[in-house]
């Protein structure tokens, strides 16, 4: 399996018809991306624990993790199986490659980081779905050495999936105009070529490396799946560049697909 890369930007992806990254992700089975995974770890910008911990749970719910939005988005459900051997395999991996403390959360079900993509990806919600959290508490390496841990799972038919936004400012954000400032498309524009160059060190430093990272991502949440995914793809992997859009001006939708080296 490839590992994945999926900005999500904004809870309205999952009812916004105007937005192409819904039409992206509503279209994934189409665009050749058929593999059907055994099951799925997905890695939210939206659980931060100070440790990694998995959602251990048999059948998962899922969090309205949103305020202040349309009504018909507290009625959306996405019923997916959980994954209780997944996540205690997840668990096994990282604590065998030196992640001495990893936690069990047997309450937790999905936010809409994961879910709302997932629910366009395979509306189906037949595929068993686990969840990992992210460490803001740490650094890019952190997350990336997290992946590489996890890898193996990539042979035992799993998708792997980092779910944030590429460039995410909620403070910044344009109701009206999607003009993109340039401060948001340099760092989106440097983004894609490091990860197409393979320059995936300086991703994993990228508050040194890229240009206005502070504006990008003032708190990293949105960031660190994609250092999952990384990692998860094994040494010298490629990257491929499988969707870009924009919305507000500072939420960037550019998502990346990553493959194993041959």
């Amino acid at each position: 399996m490839d590992t994945f890369y999926i900005s999500h930007g904004a809870p309205t992806l999952a009812i916004d018809d105007s937005l192409p990254a819904r039409h992206f992700l509503k279209t994934w089975q189409e665009q050749g991306f058929t593999e059907k995974p055994k099951s799925v770890l997905i890695i939210s910008g939206h659980w931060e624990t100070d440790v990694p911990t998995v959602n251990v749970v048999q059948q998962n719910d899922i969090i309205y993790d949103f305020y202040g939005f349309p009504s018909k988005m507290y009625k959306l459900k996405y019923p997916a199986p959980g994954a209780p051997e997944l996540a205690k395999r997840v668990k096994e991996l990282l604590t065998a490659s030196g992640f001495k403390d990893v936690k069990e959360d047997t309450k937790r079900g999905l936010d809409h980081g994961a879910w709302i993509p997932m629910m366009l990806m395979y509306p189906e919600a037949d595929i068993p779905v686990c969840q990992l959290s992210v460490q803001t508490n740490k650094d890019g390496t952190h997350h990336y050495n997290m992946g590489k841990a996890l890898a193996p799972l990539r042979e035992e038919g799993v998708l792997i999936m980092g779910s944030g936004s590429a460039v995410h400012n909620l403070r910044a954000i344009r109701s009206i105009s999607n003009i993109v400032p340039s401060w948001a498309q340099d760092f989106d524009n440097w983004l894609r070529d490091a990860l197409l160059q393979g320059r995936y060190e300086d991703v994993n430093h990228y508050e040194e490396k890229a240009p206005n990272p502070k504006m990008a991502h003032p708190w990293p949440d949105h960031f660190f799946p994609l250092h999952v995914a990384i990692g998860a793809a094994g040494e010298n992997s490629k990257a491929q560049l499988i969707h870009s859009s924009w919305q507000g001006g500072t939420l960037s939708y550019a998502s990346y697909k990553f493959t194993k080296a041959t």
